[in-house]
């Protein structure tokens, strides 16, 4: 009788045993200490047919290049650079993550109580003169005929800087990034309005993502089943996150707040971003948040193209 070694037999059991298939591998760029690194460290990748692997990115910027260069298979970024790109004949295309966009805030004693107000007050923004939440912020108050471009003296530049301007009183207000916003109201300041309530204001009741996930088409066609459980994987997470305090424990370091106040209003915020649909109704929402951007930036922001590009937001398909 021939004896096989131990490895042998269990092969001949099952061929699982030896032959595992190999699970497929989903290069995220991501930046350190953003929302994508809390949702990735909740995925339950353990029971997946596929595994992560991060690649840091110093900036938005970054991500962009190592999207377009193949260094990566997905980042996080926004709609209308997705758009911007399809109509240069790309196939780069967008899956919803969160409707979070920024917010207005304040000093608790300032006498600024609404949009009006910020005339003739120094207004710190987070980004540059073409940053979406600058540009639908001038559209709303011009629907009162107030120009702020011309009537407020604005500051410019990264968020950090921004929130650093308004705590030592070198401006009167910030339009920042919502974490950051949620930094500074858990501190006492005040939010005036957030990017929700702006939209609402241009007449947008829908809930539309700001942020998703951008990846080539081509590539999805190719690995679709992988793509479908990643996304399935990736609204448990965050469901997790929103709804066990023990998952959001472990999620608490990497918000870098040492404070109960802080983490709890980054926790809520994060939360209210949560895009529960996103179909033909906030799709034609985001051709008329579009419209106003072409318009409120002169193209510069949206690029030449009229509209919103056919197939920006993924199909699933």
């Amino acid at each position: 009788m021939k004896i096989y070694p131990l490895f042998i037999m269990l092969c001949l059991v099952t061929v699982s045993n030896c032959f595992a298939a190999e699970k497929t591998t989903l290069r995220i760029g991501i930046q350190a200490g953003g929302t994508v690194e809390w949702e990735l460290s909740a995925l339950p990748v353990e029971s997946a047919d596929f595994k992560i692997e991060v690649h840091p990115v110093a900036t938005a910027e970054a991500g962009k290049i190592a999207l377009q260069s193949g260094a990566v298979d997905m980042i996080v970024s926004d709609w209308i650079w997705v758009s911007g790109l399809r109509a240069q004949g790309e196939d780069f295309t967008f899956y919803p993550y969160s409707s979070t966009a920024g917010a207005l805030v304040v000093p608790a004693n300032s006498p600024i109580q609404s949009v009006n107000d910020l005339s003739g007050k120094r207004l710190g923004i987070a980004g540059g003169e073409l940053d979406k939440n600058w540009l639908l912020l001038q559209a709303l108050a011009q629907k009162d005929s107030l120009d702020l471009n011309k009537t407020v003296e604005k500051t410019f530049g990264a968020p950090p800087l921004i929130s650093e301007q308004l705590k030592q009183n070198r401006v009167d207000a910030a339009l920042t990034y919502w974490h950051f916003a949620a930094r500074l109201e858990a501190t006492g300041y005040r939010q005036i309005i957030d990017g929700r309530g702006i939209l609402k204001g241009l007449g947008i009741e829908e809930n539309v993502p700001s942020l998703g996930y951008v990846f080539k088409q081509s590539w999805a066609a190719s690995h679709q089943a992988t793509v479908h459980e990643f996304f399935k994987a990736s609204a448990h997470a965050k469901k997790q996150l929103c709804t066990d305090d023990s998952a959001w424990q472990k999620v608490i370091p990497l918000t870098k707040a040492d404070d109960a106040a802080t983490q709890n209003l980054l926790r809520q915020r994060y939360c209210d971003g949560s895009v529960e649909q996103s179909g033909d109704k906030e799709q034609q929402a985001a051709a008329r948040i579009y419209t106003l951007l072409k318009a409120a930036s002169n193209s510069q922001l949206t690029g030449k193209a009229d509209t919103l590009q056919a197939g920006t937001f993924w199909s699933g398909q």
